[in-house]
């Protein structure tokens, strides 16, 4: 039996990006129909949705009915289809703490960014894939400011991550060029919306697909690019 392919997956998204949390959960379970056949060496890297969020972040609901034109009661229905379709793919915009909940925020992700760039350049990307997928966990399931240093600091260490050296990070001019130049790379390769898959430099899946069409993307590639 032969050995199955690696295709590298090259993945430009926000953590505040509840669609990317979705196409991350399909891109799963397409992974695991080709079980076996394909694997994929999987990076992530810098797109921020709302940049100038301002520090103090926005309330979820006003945010989505004032970016996109929408009343409040529109808002809810996107958020409701969106947990839908989260629960399709096997992941969970829910809150998972105690009552009361802490109300639902829209932060500034710059800071993230930083430290998924360093947590990527320094520990390799399973290890940037973990904290990634934390991230997505702190915002949607607990609630927390992800905008804020020290709750960075608290994930990154919970997950092994030296809290000196990730406090550096984010501190780092160095990091920061990098990141933006993620940003840009993004433009430049015409992303203008998340998440976007760009399979072996050359290939786009852009948007939140179902297994099936990451399933036949993928399969496509390994047909197309030599092994």
């Amino acid at each position: 039996m032969s050995e199955p392919r690696t295709l590298r997956i090259d993945i430009w998204s926000d953590v505040m990006c509840p669609w990317c949390l979705v196409g991350w959960g399909n891109l799963q379970k397409g992974l695991e129909q080709l079980d076996g056949e394909i694997e994929a060496d999987i990076r992530w890297h810098a797109f921020e949705l709302n940049p100038d969020m301002p520090a103090e972040g926005e309330e979820r609901t006003a945010h989505i009915a004032r970016k996109y034109g929408s009343t409040p009661d529109q808002s809810r229905a996107v958020q409701g289809r969106m947990r839908e379709a989260a629960e399709t793919a096997g992941v969970s915009l829910d809150y998972e703490g105690t009552d009361p909940a802490p109300e639902a925020m829209m932060w500034n992700t710059f800071a993230a960014h930083k430290l998924l760039t360093w947590a990527g350049e320094e520990h390799g990307p399973e290890k940037q894939t973990e904290l990634k997928l934390a991230l997505f966990k702190a915002h949607f399931n607990e609630r927390r400011n992800i905008g804020e240093e020290p709750v960075l600091l608290d994930i990154a260490e919970s997950f092994g991550l030296d809290r000196a050296s990730a406090e550096a990070a984010l501190a780092s001019e160095e990091i920061a060029h990098k990141t933006r130049a993620e940003e840009r790379a993004a433009w430049d390769l015409n992303i203008s919306g998340v998440p976007a898959m760009i399979v072996e430099n050359k290939f786009m899946i852009p948007g939140a697909q179902p297994p099936e069409a990451y399933v036949n993307a993928l399969r496509r590639v390994a047909e197309k690019v030599p092994a």
